[in-house]
């Protein structure tokens, strides 16, 4: 089974450079997106044979995430139960017969951090969520976390100690995930290679001179691991400033 995910940074901009052209491609079992940056009604995407789930944000031209599944899940979810962090459109979860799979689009803790308080409590919530489904059958979730684990997943990480996406807090929380018996599948297969990055900024040529960092995953239950049999990065698909990751598994 091939699952991939996408920051799509707008779902309309990269439908104009050739997002279907990869999606065909691919020809993913499940295809999962963030920051599709619509609201219902904005886009009609003719995807054939894929069920599609879409969790728009109140807010109009924000955040937002979509699923599309060869597969007709058993259920579907949109959220995590909690009122104050669900109107940003941020989580769909689908269950399927042996797992539930979830796409996420992490809140960033902006420029000097002004949202960090409310990123915290989002990661409080989240990891209660994945406990509690958990508790039924395995997981398997993916998409931007907003976050650089270690010092080997961005390429300066000295000067940006401080920065959102890697502050002590954050990086906490994701070793909080692997405390709790969930995988990082791309540093499972591949623990020690560098420069492997899925976000780049617009400014000062980063991408081209791969000055990026790794925020986008793929992470499933400890019990999954034997199942997994490969994580790849797509560094050389464009059309966002985020690159697509994947895993194939089972």
């Amino acid at each position: 089974m091939k699952l991939i995910s996408w920051n799509v940074n707008g779902i309309r901009a990269c439908v104009e450079k050739d997002f279907l052209g990869f999606f065909e491609r691919e020809d993913a079992d499940i295809f999962c997106i963030q920051e599709t940056k619509v609201q219902e009604g904005q886009i009609i995407l003719e995807l054939k044979d894929y069920y599609q789930y879409w969790n728009y944000a109140e807010k109009k031209g924000y955040s937002g995430t979509a699923i599309f599944s060869k597969i007709e899940p058993i259920s579907v979810k949109y959220g995590i139960g909690v009122n104050e962090l669900d109107n940003e459109g941020r989580v769909i979860t689908l269950e399927f017969e042996s797992f539930y799979l979830i796409t996420v689009y992490s809140p960033n803790s902006q420029r000097g951090l002004a949202r960090l308080g409310y990123r915290m409590k989002w990661e409080d919530e989240f990891i209660k969520y994945l406990k509690t489904i958990e508790q039924h059958k395995p997981v398997i979730f993916c998409g931007d976390l907003n976050v650089s684990h270690k010092e080997i997943d961005l390429k300066n990480p000295k000067s940006n100690r401080k920065s959102a996406g890697f502050t002590d807090e954050e990086r906490g929380c994701f070793d909080k995930l692997i405390e709790n018996n969930f995988i990082d599948t791309f540093r499972y297969i591949y623990p020690d290679k560098e420069d492997a990055y899925t976000w780049w900024s617009y400014f000062s040529k980063a991408r081209e001179r791969n000055i990026g960092w790794r925020i986008d995953y793929f992470c499933t239950s400890d019990k999954l691991k034997d199942d997994l049999k490969d994580a790849i990065i797509y560094s050389d698909v464009f059309g966002s400033d985020h690159c697509p990751v994947g895993i194939e598994i089972f």
